[in-house]
């Protein structure tokens, strides 16, 4: 079988730099380190990358998938808008805010970036199923790309998901399975699928083609640094879930700057965590390296893993970086969402509210320098997630069709 992943080259391990060749395998066979896709980049130019489509392929020889992926049956996610941020920057007392909307993606949320990289690599690797373990985006981002690819699907979810998630995971057909647990048992149930003849040709997005979906993360930052001119931001507020997305985006910033097509300057990269499901935070505050699970309980369900695979790595970026790693109460949670909707009309889902709570939070303590450029990731839609603002599910007033009623109401 002829495997085509682009400028892609290898796996290598993160903890003890083991190679192997391209494969569905996510895990060193010398440590049990986690492995991720190693490199050979030709020549990349502004000019070359500023040429492709308006979305990730753009970044295509950054990428492991194969040169003509923009001629394949993809969801062509990502250049999502990068929003200047004024009105919120004022509340906060930030000069040069930008909220990053991923919401503008097909399925409404980042995970259609890494699910895009996941099908080429399902392709490459002959699978005729598409599956992950999901806290609920990536449930429909997998259903809607299989059926886009023309692939079969069947996802796992905790099954007490908000119900928007669930029938957006089901509407694009598939199979949609809820497992009685929580995030991190769906997982391990989903690791031993793999090794059953059940699972045989099925593509694992965030299991056993890992080491490629984590890649699609990248393009946050290389969209992010494009349209901040070919700079990089001074501080970030990224959500932490498993911790992969944070790890990439770091790995995307320096092979900018690796590449020159960036300046290499110093910045601060900030996780931001539901304080019913904060490990990682509890441990950066402790001063620990190694993060303890907890059971999630929080109303931020799609960053509910208590067990985050990449929460050490979340550790040793914010240190190396100079940032931090914070969490807030679903209250503050709430209050963010309504704060990015009343300032700068866009309505985020509840990981959204907790990166906007986590900004507010650095500010009022100190933590982040307000005179610098400091974007804030918001990842998906609030309709998925309604039953936060539940309380404004309301008119404000309810009248009889006259004037007069109007003017006594307001």
């Amino acid at each position: 079988m002829s495997l085509d992943f682009g400028p892609a080259v290898a796996l290598s391990c993160r903890e003890c730099g083991a190679r192997y060749d391209l494969g569905p395998s996510f895990a060193c066979l010398e440590c049990f380190g986690p492995l991720e896709v190693a490199y050979s980049f030709g020549s990349v130019t502004r000019e070359d990358i500023a040429s492709g489509p308006a979305n990730i392929w753009r970044y295509r020889s950054l990428l492991p998938v194969p040169v003509d992926v923009t001629s394949k049956q993809n969801m062509n996610p990502g250049w999502t808008k990068l929003v200047k941020a004024d009105n919120l920057g004022k509340v906060l007392g930030l000069r040069d805010l930008h909220v990053k909307d991923d919401s503008g993606n097909p399925t409404h949320s980042f995970k259609d970036r890494v699910v895009a990289i996941a099908v080429e690599a399902a392709r490459n690797f002959g699978f005729h199923t598409l599956s992950c373990s999901s806290t609920g985006n990536l449930a429909g981002a997998v259903t809607a790309a299989a059926a886009r690819a023309g692939l079969e699907a069947c996802v796992f979810i905790p099954a007490d998901l908000e119900q928007a998630k669930i029938a957006m995971a089901r509407v694009f057909g598939g199979k949609l399975v809820g497992i009685e647990g929580t995030y991190d048992e769906v997982n391990r149930f989903c690791s031993e699928l793999i090794g059953d003849p059940l699972g045989d040709k099925w593509g694992f997005v965030n299991v056993n083609l890992r080491p490629y979906y984590a890649e699609g993360s990248k393009t946050l930052a290389y969209e992010i640094a494009e349209q901040l001119g070919w700079e990089l931001p001074d501080q970030i507020i990224i959500p932490v879930a498993s911790g992969s997305q944070l790890t990439k985006i770091d790995k995307g910033f320096k092979e900018l700057i690796s590449l020159g097509l960036v300046e290499d300057k110093p910045y601060k990269i900030f996780a931001a965590q539901a304080a019913g499901c904060s490990p990682v935070s509890t441990a950066f505050k402790a001063g620990h390296d190694v993060v303890q699970p907890v059971k999630p309980d929080t109303i931020a369900k799609s960053l509910a893993i208590g067990n985050p695979a990449d929460g050490p790595y979340v550790l040793d970026i914010a240190r190396r970086t100079g940032g931090a790693v914070e969490d807030v109460t679903d209250a503050e949670v709430v209050s963010a969402i309504k704060l990015l909707a009343s300032t700068e009309g866009i309505f985020a889902e509840t990981a959204g509210g907790v990166t906007v709570g986590v900004l507010k939070k650095l500010v009022e303590t100190a933590q982040l320098d307000p005179s610098l450029t400091t974007v804030v990731l918001n990842t998906g839609d609030g309709l998925k997630t309604l039953d936060a603002i539940a309380e404004d599910a309301s008119p404000t007033a309810v009248i009889r069709p006259s004037l007069d009623a109007f003017r006594a109401a307001v």
